[in-house]
């Protein structure tokens, strides 16, 4: 029987629940153009207004999956591991959690992606490394997994293609924020990376996509789910991103903090709660560790006794980048010209931060993009951030803004000042971690 794109997008249309068969010859359409962008774009807007069920979600999440290859670890003997993150300012965490969890005895191919709106992204970081390559050959990849442990890179062509086209068409047709949508989206490249267990971070406050804490516990909930439902043990902590993980922002400044991190240097309270707690989720979904807190003290002393840093270093030179960097990271790191100091304008303590506006305030600085073909400017970015709850004089500092010019700096000293915002009265503390979502509840 001739298989009628058409008549799939009415049924969900008009609020019928699809059989997998059929969702698997639609996003089969998506990879070989056999469905055109008018009728991905109904069926996207279909979902959009009607969801998805369970165990339709699974479907679509398995269907991307196999549009395209996915990834063989046999003869590897150790689990594979991975986390992903639904996008922050400041959140240099893979740079640190990638080491950690492969220091510990697991192998970590992280596939990651490039700078989104506001957020930061873990390959645009790397790639401020000199030499360091974010796109290898399959061989080198798993080479490097097998020989190192962990690897950061960038997704290829051939994972979960379908995806690639369905968002092209869901970011110009106003249906990017489906639950179920986005959902698939995570999971059929983290399905593809043939992965044996996940751990999600999805990020709640100012800086993050799912602004409230209840639209980020909606999709924790739904990610957690349809990734059990399709075979991988997952679990979610659901992170404050109500002000910059890190106390950096940018690309080469936030490999400069991580790399301080990993050698002890410099541990961000808030930023070391969040790494330490992944890393316990990741080391017992590998059955590294007896629970998430065993995890998290093999974490911590992967960290103390230099096994992290080591790793992270081992991991630069296989993938092309220089051999002395941790030791050398000054000297290799690319250097913005100006380094201007923003200073509070009063006293009092930080209650609030708009950690939005410090990630636009990058991205305006060159550090990230506004069109897709933009070049990034490593060097730029922010540092020495202050924390909510921080109590400052007038006059003292608030930020630092690295930037390519003293009109960039100046523009972006505004918005970060603005961004702030002071009272007399200390804050009540936040968790880092707000919640922890699992399969039981």
């Amino acid at each position: 029987m001739t298989f009628l794109p058409q008549e799939t997008i009415r049924r969900k249309r008009d609020g019928g629940t699809l059989e997998p068969a059929e969702i698997g010859r639609v996003v089969a359409g998506f990879a070989d153009g056999g469905v055109t962008d008018a009728q991905v774009a109904a069926f996207a807007m279909a979902v959009f207004f009607r969801g998805m069920e369970r165990a339709e979600a699974v479907a679509l999440t398995e269907a991307m999956r196999d549009s395209g290859d996915v990834l063989d670890w046999r003869g590897l003997d150790r689990p594979i591991l991975d986390k992903h993150s639904t996008g922050g300012v400041g959140d240099n965490v893979s740079l640190m959690l990638a080491p950690i969890v492969a220091s510990c005895g697991g192998y970590v191919p992280m596939i990651s992606g490039r700078g989104l709106g506001h957020t930061g992204g873990t390959l645009d970081k790397m790639e401020a490394i000199p030499g360091y390559s974010v796109t290898p050959d399959n061989e080198l990849f798993r080479r490097t997994v097998g020989q190192v442990g962990c690897a950061i890179i960038g997704q290829t062509g051939r994972l979960a293609p379908a995806d690639k086209r369905f968002y092209a068409v869901r970011d110009v047709t106003a249906t990017v924020e489906s639950i179920p949508l986005i959902t698939a989206s995570i999971l059929s490249k983290k399905l593809a990376a043939g992965l044996e267990g996940l751990v999600l971070d999805v990020k709640t406050g100012s800086g993050a996509f799912m602004a409230s804490e209840e639209a980020a516990r909606e999709l924790a909930e739904s990610l957690v789910a349809v990734a059990n439902g399709a075979g991988l043990p997952t679990t979610a902590l659901i992170t404050d991103m109500n002000e910059a993980l890190a106390s950096a922002a940018g690309n080469a400044v936030e490999v400069r903090n991580a790399v301080d991190f990993l050698a002890g240097t410099h541990r961000d309270p808030r930023l070391l709660d969040v790494t330490l707690a992944l890393a316990g989720e990741m080391l017992a979904s590998g059955r590294l560790a007896a629970d998430a807190q065993d995890g998290r003290r093999k974490a911590e002393a992967a960290l103390s006794d230099g096994r992290a840093a080591e790793v992270f270093a081992r991991m630069v030179a296989a993938l092309g980048g220089p051999a002395d960097f941790v030791e050398r990271m000054d000297f290799h790191l690319p250097r913005a010209p100006i380094v201007a100091e923003v200073k509070a304008d009063e006293a009092g303590f930080v209650v609030g931060v708009d950690a939005r506006a410090l990630g636009l305030a990058v991205v305006a600085l060159g550090g990230g993009r506004t069109r897709p073909e933009d070049t990034v400017d490593h060097a730029v970015g922010l540092t020495d951030l202050a924390s909510i709850g921080t109590r400052l004089e007038a006059g003292e500092l608030l930020a630092r803004v690295h930037a390519r010019s003293a009109e960039a700096a100046e523009a972006a000293a505004r918005t970060v000042r603005a961004a702030y915002r002071l009272a007399g009265e200390a804050p009540p503390t936040r968790p880092a971690v707000v919640a922890r979502i699992s399969e039981r509840g």
